[in-house]
Formats: C-alpha cells, sequence, structure tokens
C-alpha cells in the first residue's frame, strides 16, 4: 500500500527486488511443507480431532495463499501488473485471507489449549469436533468478510493516479483520497477483528495456561513431559504472533495514519515506508512457519511423522541390505560357476592341442 508523496520525496525502490526474492523463497518452502502438511491430514492421519480441524483449514488458506504468489513475483520483477484487475483483486483478498485467516485459527489453537489445561473437565462438552467446525465457519465469515471488500476496493492503479495504461500498480501507489475514504475504514475493520483482539486472546490464554501449570498440583497430575509440550506450544505460538504479525500490523496503523494525514511530518512517512517492505515480508512467511506450529501443537501429528520417518528409515535400510545380500549371491554365484585355476589352464592346454589337432581344411 505505498505511495509516494507530494511533498515527501522517498525512494523506496528497494522493496522490490527484496520482494521478489522473500517472496519465491516463501512460495518454494511454503508448497513444499504444506503439500507435505495436506498429505499428513488426507492420507495419513488416522485420529482427527478439534485441534486438526483447524489445522486443516489453516493449511487451506496458507495453501490457497503460496498459489497466488508467482503472479505477484512477476510483478516485482516487471514491475508492472500484467494480469489485470481481476486477478489483482483476487491476490490482495488471498493475502489478507491469509494472514487474519493465520491469526484467527491460530487464536483457536490457543483458546483450544486454555479450555483443555485450564478447565479439562468443563470444556469437554464444548471442545468437540462439531464446535471446531463451527468455529472454523465463523472464522471464514469474518475473515472473508473483510478480504473480499478489500480486493473489491483496491483495484490496479497507474502511476500518478492517472488513466495511463503503461504501467500499472497492484497493492500500492493509492492516492490520499482513496486512503481518507476506503482505505481507512478497511485499516480498522481488520486491525481489530484481524489482530488486536486475537492478540489480546492470545496473551490472556498464555497467561493463564502458565498460571496453570506453576501450579504444584497440576504439573503433579500431568507429568513435566505434558508440562513441556504445552510450553513449547504456548511458545511457538507467541513466537509466530511476534516475528510475523506484529511488525505488520503495528506499523499498518501508523502507516494508514500518515497517508490519511492524521500523523504528518516527513520523518514519520520515512520510517513507516522503510519499516513497510519488511515488515511485508516477515507476515508472508507464516504460511511457513504454520507446519512447525502443526508439529508442537497436535501429539497425533508428532505420531504420524515419527511413524512415516521411522518407515522410512527402515524401509531405506531394507533396501540397502537387500542390495548388500544381491550383490554377495552374485558374488557368490559367479565363483561357483568359475573353476579353479588349475583347470582353467588344463582346459585351456587342451583347447590349444585340440586346435593343434585339427588340420585346416
Amino acid at each position: 500500500m505505498n505511495n509516494s508523496s507530494s511533498s515527501c520525496e522517498k525512494n523506496d525502490d528497494f522493496k522490490y527486488p527484496l520482494y521478489s526474492v522473500v517472496f519465491s523463497l516463501v512460495f518454494a518452502v511454503g508448497l513444499l511443507f504444506n503439500v507435505i502438511a495436506a498429505y499428513i491430514f488426507l492420507c495419513t492421519l488416522k485420529v482427527r480431532n478439534e485441534t486438526t480441524t483447524y489445522m486443516m483449514n489453516l493449511v487451506v488458506s496458507d495453501t490457497l495463499f503460496v498459489l497466488s504468489l508467482p503472479f505477484r513475483i512477476v510483478y516485482f520483477i516487471k514491475r508492472n501488473w500484467m494480469f489485470g484487475g481481476v486477478l489483482c483483486k483476487i491476490s490482495v483478498s488471498l493475502f489478507y485471507t491469509n494472514m487474519y485467516g493465520s491469526i484467527l485459527f491460530l487464536t483457536c489453537i490457543s483458546m483450544d489449549r486454555f479450555l483443555a489445561i485450564v478447565y479439562p473437565f468443563r470444556s469437554q462438552r464444548i471442545r468437540t469436533k462439531r464446535n471446531a467446525k463451527l468455529a472454523c465457519f465463523g472464522v471464514w465469515v469474518v475473515v472473508f468478510s473483510g478480504s473480499i471488500p478489500t480486493g473489491l476496493y483496491l483495484d490496479t492503479t497507474s502511476e500518478n493516479n492517472t488513466n495511463s495504461n503503461d504501467t500499472n500498480f497492484c497493492f500500492e501507489n493509492y492516492s490520499k483520497k482513496q486512503w481518507k475514504t476506503e482505505l481507512s475504514k478497511v485499516v480498522v475493520f481488520i486491525e481489530t477483528v484481524g489482530f488486536i483482539l486475537p492478540l489480546m486472546l492470545n496473551i490472556f490464554c498464555s497467561v493463564m495456561v502458565l498460571r496453570t501449570l506453576r501450579n504444584p498440583h497440576t504439573i503433579s497430575r500431568g507429568g513435566s513431559l505434558n508440562k513441556a509440550k504445552v510450553l513449547r506450544m504456548v511458545i511457538v505460538n507467541l513466537l509466530i504472533f511476534c516475528f510475523c504479525f506484529i511488525p505488520y500490523n503495528v506499523n499498518l496503523i501508523f502507516y494508514a495514519m500518515v497517508r490519511s494525514k492524521v500523523l504528518k511530518g516527513c520523518d514519520a512517512e520515512d520510517v513507516v515506508r522503510t519499516i513497510y517492505p519488511i515488515a511485508l515480508c516477515l507476515a508472508v512467511t507464516n504460511c511457513c512457519f504454520d507446519p512447525v506450529v502443526y508439529y508442537f501443537t497436535s501429539e497425533t501429528i508428532q505420531s504420524s511423522f515419527k511413524r512415516k520417518s521411522t518407515a522410512l528409515y527402515h524401509g531405506t535400510r531394507l533396501f540397502q541390505k537387500l542390495q548388500t545380500d544381491s550383490s554377495q549371491t552374485s558374488s557368490n554365484t559367479t565363483l561357483q560357476m568359475a573353476p579353479p585355476k588349475g583347470i582353467r589352464s588344463k582346459i585351456n592346454d587342451n583347447e590349444s592341442t585340440v586346435h593343434r589337432v585339427i588340420p585346416p581344411e
């Protein structure tokens, strides 16, 4: 959502090579990780619970976003959107769907762990697969209600916001008027519903889980091993929030204030425009880190992954053993079929004798 101000000149062209490299890496790594996660969820996972329900929806969100990245990569390399307004709207919508869908689904996972640990008995009626599906449906409704209108608002724009068709921009170069009318409302909605409230819920759930784990009765009941697993889950959740989502969303608030002229000054604009590309790159990496959440959060995923790894290891060892046995058998067979050296010399002498005895015709 960058645009050069008429009064403050700032060259941020460094963002295009940065975006090209980072988005290409995210596409390769994110596609690989999410394909593996989808395979585990669809083909190998036998036991499915409410946690895996949230994770499967998170895989869908990440995969849709990853598949849209090649269009963005070509745009960053060419610096010209060549795919039309419709694909620009879809690309923008999928960006917000992925980011705030990931935030909300991670929040659902955090709340599910909170209920399971803090209220293990009273939450049994709430923590069901049916309710998890309803929660996922609600998340998709909220996400689409914010991302689709955002995509409709944010069309392709031309240089200096004219009707020129020479260079088309997507997801940037919006005018001051657009920021004051449509974009400021969009930012308020997505920041409140998609970031601030989920962040508060995640902090609350994490604090309550940690307080519960400090209780000696809880530790003796669950064991140190379960405590370590829960601590890993809490730490991974918070790290992804801090690394991927907080920089972008905090900067977006100030960026909207600068572009709407609520916050004035060239220094402020220089800071937010410099931070924005870096924060955006951090934000898109969430689809690469989400599989880490799958592994550390779900014991079912860990068991499935370990079974597959063990089967692959034993399969490799068996294949190597078969190859070794086969080579040894071939060597023994060759040795058994070949006559001893003395016999071979006698046979050669006899053959020579036979050839000498037979006269030429």
